[in-house]
């Protein structure tokens, strides 16, 4: 009997070291699970876009980052897109064209971390790169101000503005917080104890009082699409769902229903 008892402690003990080194090992490394970044090299602003500038944003706590900017003559409104968790601007560039065809200036926001830019990214890095965007194109003379998130970006324009509202923002495959779309990949983890970062795109778009769309894809299967719904309910804004898309199918980074949602906000 003791033996038996003693074997079953020792697995209690085993099982349970298991489970406290997975844990660690998740809060340890969880924004490298998190942000995807792609360093570079990158090409000139302006062999991607002609009259495409390559420009510097300043941040608050003393970074120094690259974006790219592609101003256009007499334009309806100015862009300010915050991509999502992997790659680097590059990526965004089908997305910049189809914009700018619109007459719609564009900056291509390239967060701390990405693209060559020093810095780690995370929640409050990333806020402070967003500022710093919309005071470069402040700077810059432009009026109409849209946001334009993708994915983690629409959190990342959403908490900028709950400080600086825009004339409209596009929100694409928006989750309603990160936990939520983390338990999709990684049910077996409590996320709301062990996540830094928070992002809470859901409540966050309940307290604004802007124009806001909503487009998601309706095969969804990083950000589900009842997510997407939800936070389009909360913003009390325009839902389009676009049949049989994925989260990164090209259909989501330059479609149609993608860049009409924007231009309309533009007028």
């Amino acid at each position: 009997m003791t033996t038996v008892r003693n074997r079953l402690l020792i697995g209690l003990a085993t099982t349970t070291t298991i489970v406290a080194v997975v844990l660690a090992a998740a809060f340890a490394f969880q924004r490298k699970l998190i942000y995807l970044p792609t360093p570079g090299p990158l090409p000139h602003a302006a062999d991607v876009i002609p009259g495409g500038r390559d420009v510097t944003l300043h941040t608050r706590d003393g970074l120094h980052l690259t974006a790219w900017y592609f101003p256009q003559k007499n334009a309806k409104a100015t862009v300010l897109v915050a991509p999502g968790n992997a790659g680097n601007r590059s990526l965004r560039t089908p997305l910049a064209k189809a914009l700018t065809a619109r007459n719609l200036s564009v900056l291509l926001l390239e967060y701390r971390g990405y693209g060559g830019n020093h810095g780690h990214p995370t929640e409050e890095g990333l806020a402070h790169d967003a500022r710093a965007a919309r005071t470069f194109l402040i700077n810059e003379g432009a009026t109409k101000l849209l946001y334009v998130g993708e994915s983690l970006g629409c959190a990342v324009v959403t908490e900028l503005a709950t400080e600086h509202p825009p004339a409209g923002m596009v929100l694409r495959s928006p989750f309603t917080d990160l936990a939520e779309a983390g338990k999709v990949h990684y049910p077996f983890l409590p996320l709301r104890l062990l996540l830094l970062d928070k992002f809470p795109v859901k409540e966050q778009v309940s307290r604004l009082n802007v124009p806001i769309t909503v487009v998601y894809g309706a095969k969804d299967t990083v950000v589900p699409p009842e997510q997407s719904k939800e936070v389009a309910e909360a913003a009390r804004g325009e839902a389009v769902e676009v049949p049989g898309a994925d989260h990164n199918d090209l259909v989501l980074l330059d479609g149609p229903q993608l860049i009409d949602a924007v231009a309309k906000l533009a007028g």
